[in-house]
This record gives C-alpha cells, sequence and structure tokens, in this order.
C-alpha cells in the first residue's frame, strides 16, 4: 500500500485524510497548527515536522490548503523533500493559472502533479461524498482513483491540469451569488410584510431559486452559523474568479458585486462564520 502524506488539516483535510485512515492508509500528516493533527497521531499517523519531511515520507503527497499564496510557501519544503516520480495532487481551490505555475514547479523538481479541487462542505467531506474535479494526465488519475474514491463520490477527469480549477471557480462564484441573490430576496421580502417561514416555503418551490438554498435553509431559519464553508473562503474564491477573469478579458459585474459584498461582511466580523451569514449582514439594521 502506499504511503500517502497529507498536508492541511482544517475543516476538510481533516476529514478526508480521516476516511483514509478509516480503509486502512498510513499517513504522513503535516499542519501549521499541531493540534489539528493529534487525531490524526493518535490513529497511527506519523506527524511530520515540516512539508519537506512528508514529500521524503510519502509516495503521493495530497495538499489541501487555504490560498495560492499558503500552497505557494508550502512548495518549496514539499518539493525539495519529494522523490523523483512521486505524485503531488493539490485539492486545495486556487486559480487555474496559479496550478498551472505549481505543476511547471513540480515538473521543475521531477515530480508530477494534479490538479484536483472538490466540491462538497464539511459533511461531504466527512461522509467520503466529494467531487473531485481532476485536471492532469490520465495515467495519474488512475494512479489516485484509490484515494478518490475513498474520500469522494464522483471524480471527473476535465482534461490538463488548470481545468478542474477552472470549473471549481465556476462552481463557487455561481454558489456565491447564489447565496447573495436569495439572501437579499428574503431580506427584502421581510421587510414587505412577508413571513419568513412562508418566503421559505415558496420561494424555495420555485425554479428560479438554486436548489443548494433548500439544503442550507435550517442555517437561515436558526441563525446558527457554525462554519460548513467559511464566509472568508467564498470570499477569496470569489477574488481567484475575478484575477481569473481578468486574465482572460472577461467583463463579470455580478461577480465583482458579489465579491465585494462578501468582503464586506468579513469587514463586519463574519469571515470565520459560515458563508450563509452574508444574509445576517445584509438583514443588519442601520
Amino acid at each position: 500500500m502506499k504511503k500517502i502524506g497529507c498536508i492541511g488539516l482544517g475543516i476538510m483535510g481533516s476529514r478526508m485524510a480521516a476516511n483514509l485512515q478509516k480503509e486502512g492508509y498510513s499517513l504522513n500528516v503535516y499542519n501549521r497548527t499541531k493540534e489539528k493533527a493529534l487525531h490524526h497521531i493518535q490513529n497511527g499517523a506519523l506527524w511530520c515536522t515540516d512539508p519537506k519531511e512528508v514529500g521524503e515520507h510519502s509516495d503521493i503527497v495530497i495538499t489541501m490548503l487555504s490560498t495560492p499564496e499558503v500552497v505557494k510557501e508550502i512548495a518549496k519544503g514539499l518539493l525539495s523533500g519529494m522523490k523523483e516520480g512521486s505524485l503531488w495532487i493539490n485539492c486545495s481551490t486556487v486559480n487555474p493559472s496559479f496550478t498551472k505555475e505549481m505543476s511547471r514547479l513540480a515538473k521543475d523538481h521531477q515530480i508530477r502533479y494534479l490538479d484536483a479541487p472538490v466540491a462538497g462542505t464539511k459533511g461531504p467531506a466527512e461522509n467520503g461524498e466529494l467531487l473531485f474535479l481532476a485536471g492532469g494526465d490520465k495515467v495519474d488519475i488512475d494512479e489516485a482513483a484509490p484515494l478518490f474514491e475513498i474520500m469522494g463520490k464522483t471524480t471527473l477527469h476535465l482534461g490538463e491540469v488548470g481545468n478542474g480549477a477552472a470549473m471549481k471557480m465556476l462552481i463557487n462564484q455561481l454558489l456565491g451569488q447564489s447565496m447573495v441573490a436569495f439572501a437579499e430576496a428574503l431580506v427584502m421580502g421581510q421587510a414587505m410584510g412577508l413571513e419568513k417561514e412562508t418566503l421559505f416555503n415558496v420561494l424555495l418551490n420555485t425554479p428560479v431559486v438554486a436548489p443548494v438554498m433548500g439544503v442550507v435553509r435550517s442555517k437561515l431559519e436558526n441563525g446558527s452559523y457554525d462554519p460548513n464553508f467559511p464566509l472568508q473562503w467564498i470570499q477569496k474564491d470569489l477574488h481567484l474568479s475575478s484575477i481569473s477573469a481578468y486574465e482572460k478579458g472577461i467583463a463579470t459585474p455580478n461577480l465583482n458585486a458579489t465579491k465585494e459584498i462578501f468582503a464586506q461582511a468579513k469587514q463586519h466580523g463574519f469571515g470565520d462564520q459560515d458563508f450563509t451569514a452574508v444574509y445576517e449582514f445584509l438583514n443588519l439594521k442601520k
């Protein structure tokens, strides 16, 4: 059985790693905050003091990190430690041009690279039901397939490196825009005198509302914003989408407006809450 390295043990990475452990994989783990790795260590994972050590002990390394800047920082040590011909699977949500840069950097170190961000939040990660959006060589995807099958329910091979990141940008772009549109409708409906429960019951049964709004209904109804997907990270993803739009010369006025709404919510202290808390921001009484 191949030795697997896992770097990044936050909301998503920790659950992905736990599922690999349940299936008998021996893990080499690293996280900037060691406390987040304790559960995995107690279940037999080897704690590594830095990314380079993870690379030295692993045949395949999976990274699930917050931003391109963090990925780039981790890559310096990781690639210097990985053995020639080993495989780096980057599941972090990053923009396509950046993931292509990382692929080139890996190639310079004789390391294979897969672009494999995931669609899904805390629940699907815990239940092994993620959707992997993979870009890269088919032989590498075939090698990673047993891991993807444990951590997810579906893997889509979208072509070359960068295509996985591109699709993830679009998914999160639509998620953010849908969330803001629905939150605005709730706030406006209540201002016009409609009951919140009535708004949910009617709007969610029309074809104009994204199905995911039904999934997050309980958070909005109960005002409970324990993070499945922290607001600060969807704001980051929307910013990365805007970078991609700029690089391609595409006008995205709705994307940019949505990004700034989440940025304002973050500035008002909602960054660590679930992204659905944008409703509370829009509903702030002046």
